[in-house]
């Protein structure tokens, strides 16, 4: 992450590795990183077993609850140059994938727009996750994810939610069944009525995605999803407990 970045709520202090850490080193890794906020926090590191990663690989920090809004935060990685990051608005959204409806709360201002999730057997992934990043057009394959009515094309508005594939964006298909029913390959869809376009245009990488009433729950090591793991399982993962 870019020195001076501001980022949403939900952002974790994520590390990656060129070489997985063997567990004897972990504690001293951990030891060498000092993490400073304005105003302070409770925090901790935890190793993450990424998905597209060898165990050992990926390092993250987070607090035990959201960041507040305008947090300040140093990480400092021994001798190399502190980096600083700051935390804007707070935007959470929650996704309702039975009542096809996405809740937008932006520091406190609530709206909620019409939906359109998974399938059934293309079911969203159900938890918290963090967007990433976004982009303006993204071409998407459904062979990628092992569905065998295998789709190809672009999407407007794409916002990125999992290293697995899941994003929220643009669907015309939305136009249709946002609100009423679920009949995409696992992402969210919005309508291209200005919606999707709306809801990209505030969204910034650390902001909260939420889906509530699907199946399964998003693993913590696909994208940035830490918050689905307990805070006593969140400190079972670092190799100073």
């Amino acid at each position: 992450m870019a020195d001076g970045r501001t980022v949403g709520v939900g952002m974790p202090i994520s590390l990656t590795f060129d070489r997985p850490v063997p567990s004897a080193e972990r504690a001293a890794v951990e030891r060498s990183l000092t993490v400073t906020t304005a105003p302070q926090v409770t925090g901790a590191w935890s190793w993450i077993k990424d998905r597209n990663l060898l165990d050992g690989q990926r390092l993250d920090y987070r607090p035990r609850t959201p960041w507040a809004p305008g947090t300040a935060i140093t990480l400092r990685t021994g001798s190399a140059a502190a980096r600083h990051f700051t935390v804007g608005r707070s935007l959470v959204a929650t996704v309702d994938v039975t009542a096809h409806t996405m809740t937008v709360v932006k520091d406190g201002v609530t709206r909620r727009v019409p939906i359109t999730a998974g399938a059934p057997g293309m079911d969203t992934w159900n938890g918290t996750m963090v967007v990433s990043d976004k982009q303006r057009r993204v071409f998407m394959d459904s062979r990628t994810v092992g569905y065998g009515d295998a789709y190809q094309g672009y999407y407007n508005y794409a916002v990125h939610l999992t290293t697995s594939g899941t994003y929220l964006h643009e669907n015309p298909r939305a136009d249709s069944y946002a609100g009423r029913s679920n009949v995409t390959h696992g992402c969210i869809g919005l309508a291209t009525d200005g919606t999707a376009r709306r809801f990209f245009d505030e969204v910034i990488p650390g902001d909260i995605v939420r889906v509530v009433n699907s199946k399964d729950t998003v693993a913590p090591g696909n994208g940035y999803s830490d918050w689905n793991l307990p805070w006593d399982q969140w400190l079972a993962g670092s190799a100073l407990r």
